[in-house]
């Protein structure tokens, strides 16, 4: 799924707080945001492996979420809601499509890493590819709550997320074949630094 995504739900799962603690819900929703966007930190050292780790995200998550119910202060849902944002991301990754330059064609049986397995989890394309037309209107969903639920700052970092959404939906196929049509001409000292599903559909991360 595509980063805008991943961020709206990161920032979602802190609507709880609105009702409950709202005092604490701008920080959870900062939290929520980072944490969905923190995994995807690592797009060009090792996508869906270096910071992907959806079975210790979602283990710690469940130690921060118990902590902050026990001891609900800024720093304790903060990391909570960080670490729950992050977990969702890895695991939701599982339901996307592969990783590869062209998602679209399903060549790929790599949808993210599983560290504590040691192995790939293969796509599940519930959603075909990221920013393919259900992932945008997954955006749209996760957003329409969001845009009741927060104000200020906050109400348009979610209207500038959809923007982003939009734009990339709309640019996603075009700038994989960008790629394919300019990395061949990328100076040999940038090679290392290139993720491999841009110099062939196989990637070995």
């Amino acid at each position: 799924m595509m980063l805008p995504t991943h961020v709206l739900g990161g920032m979602l799962l802190a609507a709880p707080l609105v009702r409950v603690a709202p005092e604490l819900a701008p920080i959870g929703f900062v939290a929520g945001f980072l944490g969905g966007l923190f995994p995807d930190l690592d797009m060009y050292v090792g996508h869906r492996k270096t910071l992907h780790f959806p079975v210790y995200y979602s283990v710690f998550a469940a130690i921060a979420l118990l902590a902050a119910l026990a001891l609900p202060v800024a720093a304790t849902v903060g990391a909570a809601l960080f670490l729950l944002g992050a977990a969702v991301h890895s695991v939701a990754d599982m339901y996307g499509g592969g990783l590869e330059l062209r998602p679209w064609e399903g060549n790929s049986d790599r949808a993210v890493y599983d560290h504590y397995r040691g192995t790939w989890v293969a796509p599940r394309r519930l959603v075909r590819y990221d920013g393919a037309l259900e992932d945008l209107a997954l955006s749209v969903g996760l957003s329409i709550p969001l845009l009741y639920l927060v104000g200020g700052p906050l109400q348009q970092i979610v209207i500038g997320t959809l923007v982003v959404a939009a734009a990339y939906t709309l640019t996603r196929r075009h700038l994989a074949e960008l790629a394919a049509q300019v990395v061949p001409y990328a100076p040999a000292a940038l090679s290392p630094f290139l993720p491999d599903r841009y110099l062939d559909d196989d990637p070995k991360q």
